[in-house]
């Protein structure tokens, strides 16, 4: 009994349909490999004494990943895996200015909108001091067609000028990289969860309210100028952080 108000609790803390809960849990199993291909999932008794709910909100649930085409039902003998799930979480955060550099540079960013005369992004002690003047470049950036993070830029204007149409029609971060003429002293960014309103929901194709990877990332020049200073929201189911817990030591 105890188990079974725990559970309760856990859904209601959720307004997503149960059956869409219980199917999310069992694709993540699929995801890690507890079924592989041909393994045959727990049967719908089981799963209803598990999840502690109706046994049409199990049906519903394995309904679902078969429309998915992960599992299929065989007469008289139960439902098994068919297939995998890929892993969305392709994108790595990662922790070094190179390793980020390389982990962005086939984004395709679509479409950029860039509005000029902005007001300065507001910085703290560590990010350096303020330039002349920015531009601010908006983007939704994609991933084999898939819609996955929102990028709000705040570009300082001198380095934006040094190539305006490789800024206008890529990824800034390795257009910055690129430029012989800027040398980067210092970068550094802040990653939080947060969950997606109705904008992010509307332009990432994902659920209102759901989880979120949020990044401000800053950039200084060896003048100890913020030339790029950027806020970047990330749909959490492609995210994976993967950090070397060494490598300052072996540096």
């Amino acid at each position: 009994m105890q188990t079974k108000s725990k559970l309760s609790a856990a859904y209601d803390r959720s307004r997503v349909p149960l059956y869409i809960q219980v199917a999310s849990v069992l694709r993540q199993r699929i995801q890690a490999g507890h079924w592989a291909i041909g393994d045959k999932i727990s049967t719908l008794e089981e799963l209803e004494e598990e999840f502690q709910v109706a046994r049409v909100t199990v049906r519903q649930a394995v309904e679902m990943l078969r429309d998915e085409g992960l599992v299929s039902a065989r007469q008289g003998r139960g439902t098994f895996v068919s297939s995998v799930v890929p892993d969305r979480h392709w994108l790595k955060l990662e922790t070094t200015w190179a390793s980020l550099i390389a982990s962005v540079k086939e984004n395709v960013p679509r479409p950029i909108t860039l509005t000029e005369n902005v007001p300065p992004p507001l910085l703290k002690a560590e990010d350096g001091e303020l330039a002349a003047e920015y531009v601010s470049l908006k983007s939704l950036q994609f991933r084999d067609d898939q819609p996955y993070s929102i990028v709000n830029l705040l570009l300082a204007r001198h380095v934006f000028e040094m190539d305006r149409d490789v800024f206008l029609t890529g990824p800034a971060l390795p257009a910055l990289a690129g430029l012989k003429k800027v040398k980067v002293k210092d970068a550094h960014q802040t990653l939080i969860i947060g969950s997606a309103d109705p904008t992010v929901a509307d332009l990432m194709k994902i659920p209102l309210g759901a989880a979120t990877v949020e990044s401000h990332c800053v950039v200084v020049d060896a003048k100890n100028i913020a030339i790029y200073v950027a806020d970047i929201v990330y749909r959490s189911d492609c995210i994976k952080l993967q950090i070397d817990l060494l490598r300052s030591e072996r540096g």
